[in-house]
């Protein structure tokens, strides 16, 4: 539905976003993560056309942001970082003001109004106005603003910033209601939500994209260091680093110092090609050393983004 190719966004001799390709499928829901100034928001703007690309292009469906932006933009709903509210009105009048801006008119402008109320759970503050609205409520209209035209595409920037927990988890589910019928496009920095919300994450750092696909993909790619961890019982730590640094699969041994002069713990780093579990354990299994603890530890989304942008 959204194809991406070579988009390239420089600020007079910044590059912010250098020659990203991405496809997205209608449907999906995509999580666009990265560290601060990693070129997030300035794609969304470009995605929009709030921006113009400095080189490459955009096309949706048919439609490419250099000849057809105005039609790109009828099928967009887009919530900036911050949404932008008239706050003296009360939230039917700009509802209502936003409606008719949208073209909407007598019974279908009341239609659409009701049924976002519905579906971003708005009723209960129809009357008050848009300044005496917590964050997470003003988040809310503003979805409700995006979702005015019935867009077929949702982009939304980090629309979860500044929020508490529950209201975290109320514009999240309320996005994952949207994503089942729309597609959605969000940015982020908060790794559980991308986790609960996203079909499918891409990772930016410095421009460029340095992952793309679902969770258990990403976390297969970037499984190499993988670590395990190994608690032995009279078991010498220079002897046992030695020994178990020899073993098919393992890369590097660090051994920690005996705890109350008896357990040693071990940090092993192994490559991605292989498990080398079944021949660590065949390692120890041929020594007199008594096995306490055998662990890997399981790659997150933080860890993986972690290694990701601090090696690019």
């Amino acid at each position: 539905m959204i194809q991406v190719q070579n988009l390239t966004k420089y600020y007079h001799e910044f590059c912010a976003v250098d020659q990203i390709n991405l496809h997205i499928a209608k449907g999906q829901i995509v999580g666009l993560l990265g560290p601060n100034g990693a070129g997030k928001t300035t794609t969304l703007r470009m995605l929009t056309g709030y921006f113009m690309p400095t080189s490459g292009d955009i096309r949706v469906k048919d439609y490419s942001v250099h000849q057809d932006s105005l039609k790109i933009k009828d099928m967009i709903g887009y919530l900036p970082e911050s949404a932008p509210l008239y706050k003296g009105m009360l939230v039917y009048d700009y509802l209502d003001h936003i409606a008719g801006i949208r073209g909407l008119k007598g019974e279908n402008k009341s239609k659409r109004i009701k049924e976002l109320a519905d579906m971003c759970s708005l009723r209960e503050i129809m009357h008050k106005t848009v300044d005496t609205l917590s964050k997470g409520l003003k988040q809310r209209v503003g979805l409700a603003h995006a979702m005015m035209s019935d867009p077929e595409i949702l982009v939304l920037d980090e629309p979860t910033s500044g929020l508490d927990p529950n209201q975290i988890v109320e514009i999240r589910e309320i996005i994952r209601k949207i994503g089942e019928e729309k597609t959605v496009i969000l940015s982020t920095h908060i790794l559980s939500e991308a986790e609960a919300t996203c079909d499918r994450i891409v990772i930016v750092n410095k421009g460029q994209i340095i992952a793309d696909g679902n969770l258990e993909d990403i976390k297969g790619e970037a499984g190499r260091g993988a670590m395990i961890h190994i608690a032995l019982q009279q078991a010498d730590p220079d002897e046992a680093r030695i020994v178990l640094q020899q073993v098919e699969g393992v890369d590097s041994v660090n051994a920690l110092k005996a705890e109350n002069g008896e357990l040693v713990r071990l940090q092993l780093t192994c490559r991605a090609s292989a498990d080398p579990r079944p021949h660590i354990y065949h390692a120890i299994k041929g020594t007199n050393w008594v096995l306490i603890e055998f662990r890997q530890e399981t790659k997150t989304l933080e860890n993986i983004f972690r290694e990701l942008t601090r090696e690019n």
